[in-house]
């Protein structure tokens, strides 16, 4: 297996240090991030960065540095931005884990990531589902079908189940691209922004836009 680049490695330790009982693991967050890019909605970073780091008591983001926070940040979105190269490329690159023992592609993990930014708008992903884009609802299907199985919730017989695992990556990879290829057709016919790409002005006073829970002038700013 391809060792990862030295800036993947750190984000994973870093995800694996959150102090949180069952933190994201690095193809987790991959699954969580390809979501977010393809799904029906533009959701705003704040919200969706507490997802993957959670809260501590006082409703702040668990750093004790605001330069963690800004570290962070950023090492999230630079995978972010590069899974929307590679999207726009026609070439998605999955981070997947491997079975150490047989070299088993571990595609559950990074489906397990999908299905957690899925439920951030799961009334938005249900009226994918059932619209008039035969794509985005073949693309959803696809993923969605690979998610009952992960879950063990799938109606498929043994067979069936056995055929899609094996070719569960290239599934996921098409499910993907379907669903991508909506996203762009819808936002060519509204191009209107989503909420991480409205410019806010703040104040050094207000809360920082990282979703850290501290001030601008204490985190970010």
């Amino acid at each position: 297996m391809r060792q990862r680049p030295s800036r993947l490695r750190r984000l994973d330790d870093a995800l694996a240090d959150l102090p949180l009982e069952e933190p994201m693991l690095l193809t987790e967050l991959d699954g969580f991030l390809t979501a977010l890019l393809v799904g029906p909605d533009g959701i705003a970073q704040g919200e969706w960065l507490q997802s993957i780091w959670g809260l501590d008591e006082d409703g702040i983001a668990p750093f004790e540095d605001p330069l963690d926070v800004q570290w962070f940040v950023d090492a999230v979105m630079a995978r972010h931005d590069e899974i929307a190269r590679d999207l726009a490329r026609g070439k998605p690159r999955p981070i997947f884990d491997h079975d150490e023992r047989n070299g088993d592609v571990l595609w559950e993990i990074w489906i397990d990531g999908f299905a957690e930014a899925m439920a951030l708008r799961p009334e938005s992903w249900a009226a994918l589902a059932a619209g008039d884009d035969a794509e985005a609802a073949e693309g959803l299907a696809r993923l969605s079908m690979l998610i009952a199985i992960a879950r063990n919730e799938s109606a498929l017989d043994s067979v069936e189940i056995n055929a899609l695992e094996d070719r569960a990556p290239t599934e996921l990879v098409e499910g993907v691209l379907q669903l991508h290829a909506a996203r762009s057709r819808a936002t060519r016919a509204d191009p209107a922004p989503t909420p991480d790409a409205v410019p806010v002005k703040l104040g050094r006073n207000d809360p920082c836009r990282c979703g850290s829970g501290k001030k601008v002038k204490r985190c970010c700013g």
